[in-house]
């Protein structure tokens, strides 16, 4: 499938074009070092994925709010280990985790080098369910701010992905609109289906390959975009 009369390419962020996990694992070493927590990193984050994908799935619900989420996935992950960490210390650690994180900035493999083919050819944005703080701080510090045109949040949007207003809010913001845009992510539900339910075309970034329908568009590196772009 090869994508013509396209202007405007929206991208995720986490997942997508910056290496979330990867990024994930060094802040945390770097602030159990900093804090004296006492655990296996790679057993923490053995719990840890899951709980914060669930936690991100009731955030993006509106079932929760961004300070429990903040709390409750490392809570849930300390007394999954029956490691005891006071309340406080638990708030010092969500706090260094939002301030450290963007200061690691592994992008997945053949990030930059798409990027730099797309842009002479289309503009670029972002749409991102991500905290706005954080995610600047991504974009800045992993030197691809730059490349994007806009960038859209869930603060600013009001809603987050997969809701339809977040894309309505992103295209008004880029002055294109849909049949004119495509968005490529990671989130099946959140980037893919939020997109195709506006009318927006999409390609997901399958980097897992999980079985999906046959006519969504996809691919499993980044890479692999120029030879649909």
């Amino acid at each position: 499938m090869r994508f013509t009369n396209k202007t405007d390419i929206f991208f995720d962020l986490d997942h997508t074009l910056w290496d979330f996990e990867r990024n994930s694992a060094l802040t945390f070493e770097a602030i159990f070092q900093k804090h004296g927590i006492g655990v296996n990193l790679q057993e923490f984050l053995k719990h840890y994925v899951p709980i914060n994908q669930y936690y991100w799935v009731l955030y993006r619900e509106e079932k929760i709010g961004h300070q429990e989420l903040r709390y409750k996935r490392l809570k849930d992950s300390f007394d999954r280990m029956s490691y005891t960490v006071e309340d406080a210390t638990v708030d010092l650690i969500s706090d260094d985790y939002i301030r450290y994180l963007p200061t690691f900035n592994h992008l997945f493999d053949g990030a930059i080098d798409v990027l730099d083919y797309l842009k002479p050819k289309y503009n670029l944005h972002i749409i991102t369910n991500g905290f706005q703080e954080v995610q600047t701080g991504k974009l800045r510090n992993s030197n691809i701010a730059h490349y994007f045109a806009t960038v859209t949040n869930s603060e600013m949007a009001g809603v987050k992905k997969p809701n339809p207003k977040i894309f309505e809010y992103a295209l008004n913001l880029a002055k294109t609109d849909r049949a004119s845009s495509l968005m490529i992510g990671d989130s099946f539900e959140a980037d893919i289906e939020g997109a195709l339910n506006v009318g927006l075309d999409a390609v997901f970034f399958n980097e897992f390959k999980m079985e999906v329908r046959k006519d969504i568009a996809q691919v499993f590196h980044l890479s692999e975009l120029k030879n649909i772009l």
